[in-house]
């Protein structure tokens, strides 16, 4: 996903260890998890709703599918969607976020076993020239719903930050931010071992040795500087920590510009949340991400200690173009982005959500991933940037139903006769 944690889920985020032994995050690739509200600034008020019912689970025909696939879990076919499908702005979005998807979508391999790339060539290519009026029929036209699992869909929000920053050094912007360095190193585990197939550890070279990385406290006491890495400077540690719990975000720069920046990497170390350590020790009640923005701020040198104990640093780079780019390779879009979790949802297929809020209803396109966001039902929606989006995202926390959307004649090959 951009590289992050999630809304409800970026709390947990805050609040446990991301990882363990060194190991990069299963989002290194992509999207960052949740997004933090600024200190001062609550959530936007839900608009409740009615989510549709989930549909009775049909088991998988063989009991012996890995689970950890949609297969495993039982594939339903869903009910004919023409009737579901609001239309308006949500169906437009999903429509241009699908049609960016396509040439991707079409090539990749869908580790959910739910679709075949070829599944994809009628749609993508009406896509192409689908009149945005009529989105809603697009998708009614060329898709099928399946529901995975129960259908039991948990969905949070996710959003890109804005902090102030500068591009060049100078007073009140005195926060590093890095690029990534070159002597951080990648190594994949399973090339030495069959059993440690799909671990990878990040470190450096150190004479003869492969060492781990310097930690947040080294790197924020100046073990980078003078390397030429500095990208941009921010003026509040505090933000800055959180956009890197985020992992993209913007910088608005004192000229009234704006910097986009995305990231590139991380030291390897473990990630620690520090909104546990901190109410473990009664720093903070409630845990909230305002609690914890104001004791850092109120008690700086105690704070910027509680966050050096958090050892990961994220690097970044900047971004040009449409963006955040997410974990499908291509910009995500604002209320039409969720991130999924590819093993269960195909990334680049449209997803039908019918939630207990009204904002995340109606069609969203899977093209994004996140630590957080493990299982078959479990989804992070984005929201953009701004005070709006910060207000839903950083409050969002919806159940409800989902179907996936397959291109006609898919589900066949899926459901039991």
């Amino acid at each position: 996903m951009i590289a992050r944690q999630s809304g409800a889920a970026l709390l947990a985020a805050l609040m446990l260890p991301a990882c363990a032994g060194g190991m990069i995050p299963p989002s290194a690739g992509g999207p960052a998890p949740s997004r933090p509200v600024p200190s001062g600034e609550g959530a936007t008020r839900p608009v409740p709703a009615t989510p549709r019912p989930t549909l009775p689970v049909e088991l998988p025909a063989d009991p012996a599918l890995d689970k950890g696939m949609a297969a495993g879990l039982g594939v339903t076919r869903g009910p004919d969607i023409a009737s579901l499908i609001p239309s308006g702005e949500r169906a437009r979005l999903a429509l241009q976020a699908f049609r960016i998807s396509c040439p991707t979508l079409m090539k990749r391999t869908d580790a959910s076993g739910l679709t075949r790339g070829a599944d994809w060539n009628n749609s993508c290519a009406a896509a192409s020239s689908w009149p945005e009026a009529s989105a809603a029929e697009f998708f009614a036209r060329y898709f099928e719903a399946v529901q995975v699992g129960d259908g039991a869909a948990f969905v949070t929000g996710y959003y890109e930050p804005e902090i102030a920053g500068s591009r060049a050094r100078q007073p009140g912007y005195e926060v590093p931010i890095y690029r990534r360095p070159t002597d951080l190193i990648d190594v994949d585990l399973g090339q030495f071992s069959d059993s440690l197939k799909g671990r990878t550890i990040r470190g450096k070279v150190s004479g003869s040795k492969f060492v781990p990385y310097d930690d947040r406290s080294q790197i924020v006491s100046g073990a980078l500087a003078g390397r030429g890495l500095e990208l941009a400077w921010a003026a509040d540690p505090v933000e800055f920590f959180f956009l890197q719990v985020q992992g993209s975000g913007r910088l608005n720069l004192p000229d009234g510009g704006v910097m986009r920046i995305g990231y590139e990497g991380q030291n390897g170390r473990d990630y620690t949340g520090i909104g546990k350590l901190m109410k473990d020790r009664g720093l903070i009640q409630a845990g909230s991400m305002q609690d914890i923005m104001q004791y850092l701020r109120a008690h700086p040198a105690e704070g910027a200690a509680i966050m050096n104990e958090n050892k990961s640093f994220v690097f970044f780079r900047e971004l040009t173009g449409a963006g955040p780019i997410g974990a499908l390779g291509v910009p995500v879009t604002a209320e039409a982005t969720v991130a999924a979790d590819p093993k269960f949802i195909p990334l680049g297929a449209p997803v039908l959500l019918s939630l207990d809020r009204a904002e995340p209803a109606g069609v969203w396109i899977a093209q994004d991933t996140g630590g957080a966001i493990k299982g078959a039902n479990r989804f992070d929606s984005f929201w953009g940037a701004g005070a709006r989006a910060r207000g839903i995202a950083g409050g969002m926390s919806a159940r409800g139903s989902a179907l996936v959307l397959l291109p006609i004649g898919s589900a066949a090959r899926l459901v039991r006769p």
